[in-house]
């Protein structure tokens, strides 16, 4: 049964076919593993709480691509390259369940359909939304806008910070993440790929 969350910090909504009573009964018992008393004063409420946060931070895994779109591809003539640069992500690394957030940036040469540029961001949140590998955000990103646009070409270059090198293990802290997927010209013309590497550096 879908349920509607209310989001406390932004005034939003959205549906969710998540149990948050059994997320809230397992964030709970997490606390006690780890030596907290989830009874106490400060954390009464915190598994409630624990459980709106991720129905939200994975909500991308209830949304689909046509809804994300929702009918914001147009006709339009023209072989110029359009670029989308510094599109703000966060998601969750699928191996520790812990924080990487960055930069998309996003070039692509339309065919005979263009998409309204609000939709990148969305469409990158649909995918990041969701447990997730760096690696295979990228080639989601791109692959969605092959199948949507039907362009000549796209390219995605995403920067990530990833928490799980920073906070644990190497403890890392300046270490940056950069991954690309090219497809179409981008991939195959050296120059078109270079115009786009070298507009997503300046």
């Amino acid at each position: 049964m879908k349920k509607t969350i209310e989001l406390e910090d932004t005034g939003m909504s959205f549906e969710t076919s998540r149990d948050l009573e059994a997320m809230s009964a397992l964030a709970h018992s997490w606390l006690e593993q780890i030596g907290e008393n989830p009874e106490r004063e400060g954390l009464l409420g915190t598994p409630a709480r624990v459980a709106r946060a991720w129905a939200f931070l994975t909500r991308g895994y209830g949304q689909t691509l046509d809804e994300v779109v929702n009918n914001a591809v147009f006709e339009a003539d023209g072989s110029e390259m359009v670029v989308v640069k510094g599109i703000e992500f966060y998601s969750m690394c699928e191996h520790h369940l812990l924080p990487f957030f960055g930069q998309v940036h996003i070039g692509y040469i339309p065919g005979k359909k263009i998409l309204g540029l609000s939709k990148f961001a969305r469409l990158t949140d649909m995918f990041a939304r969701r447990l997730q590998l760096q690696e295979r955000l990228t080639t989601q990103i791109a692959d969605a806008l092959v199948q949507v646009l039907e362009p000549q070409g796209v390219g995605v270059v995403i920067e990530g910070a990833h928490l799980c090198m920073m906070m644990r293990g190497v403890e890392k802290q300046q270490s940056t993440t950069t991954t690309s997927a090219m497809r179409g010209v981008f991939k195959s013309d050296l120059r078109t790929r270079e115009e786009f590497l070298a507009l997503v550096a300046s």
